[in-house]
């Protein structure tokens, strides 16, 4: 069974798994934790060619949690409006479902969370500022467990910023940074930390600089580790806010993780990440 690694991979301390054990993968969960991982790689076509069969499953437990994981990777390469059908796939079936919970929120109320979160961070995108606050209040009355909480945090963030409130954002931040911290989740605490990092700078903290300058430091140093490029690209572009002086840089960093991204992306990723205004053109 490989699925203890995997969840240590996907939602713990070891990012970066044997690639035998994500190739093992056979069961409905190992297969859904499997893509969770090749996705944060930026390995989105391999990460599709699993879910894509997890959604057409009659499980439906696996097959929303495939669809709403589909739709975080189409967000990530700012295909807001893809990810927004598969996020409503995604709730639409789980909305009916009881499970026995799990430690991971891998059961009925956190695919809910899932798919309730996703469809928020969608219509923020879309500029659909209150849909997105009510959206995210639902995923609230899911009580999903401790990913639902991290994954709200950055939204609510999210959310905060796009209203011009910085420093009504950084709460989120922090309970975000600080769950996914206390749980273990390094691929969690990354997100966090940019997430955090933005939030502060925002929000114009005297002490913002080096807190967020830390943040983002750290953040890059494990996404390069443990080969996390889907927050790779977008940590190198925070950093070359926070450090001017370095930020041609940063950006030609940026450049080579996202080449290397969408090589590794099929094609629908790719000519989503290609139409994007929120994702910069390789060489841009």
């Amino acid at each position: 069974m490989h699925e203890p690694a995997l969840r240590a991979a996907a939602f713990g301390s070891d990012p970066l798994p044997d690639p035998a054990v994500v190739r093992g993968a056979g069961r409905p969960r190992e297969r859904l934790l499997s893509a969770i991982v090749l996705g944060a790689q930026g390995r989105y076509a391999a990460a599709a060619g699993l879910l894509d069969v997890l959604r057409r499953e009659n499980d439906l437990l696996h097959a929303s949690l495939a669809a709403s994981t589909l739709g975080a990777h189409r967000r990530q390469l700012g295909g807001h409006r893809q990810a927004r059908a598969l996020d409503g796939e995604a709730f639409a079936k789980a909305a009916g479902l009881e499970t026995g919970s799990d430690p991971d929120g891998l059961d009925a109320a956190g695919a809910r969370a899932d798919a309730l979160l996703g469809l928020a961070a969608d219509n923020l995108a879309l500029g659909r500022l209150n849909a997105a606050r009510r959206l995210a209040e639902r995923a609230e009355d899911q009580h999903a467990g401790w990913r639902a909480r991290v994954r709200g945090g950055w939204v609510g963030a999210e959310i905060e910023l796009a209203a011009g409130q910085g420093a009504a954002a950084v709460p989120y931040a922090e309970r975000a940074f600080e769950t996914a911290r206390e749980r273990g989740a390094r691929r969690h605490v990354v997100k966090s930390g940019i997430v955090l990092a933005v939030a502060l700078r925002a929000a114009g903290r005297p002490d913002h600089r080096e807190i967020s300058d830390d943040l983002v430091g750290n953040a890059m140093a494990t996404a390069e580790e443990c080969e996390l490029l889907s927050l790779l690209w977008p940590a190198t572009l925070v950093a070359a806010d926070l450090r001017p002086g370095h930020a041609e840089e940063y950006r030609f960093r940026t450049t080579e993780v996202l080449h290397a991204v969408l090589r590794s992306a099929d094609p629908c990723g790719r000519r989503i990440a290609g139409e994007s205004p929120w994702v910069p053109a390789p060489g841009g």
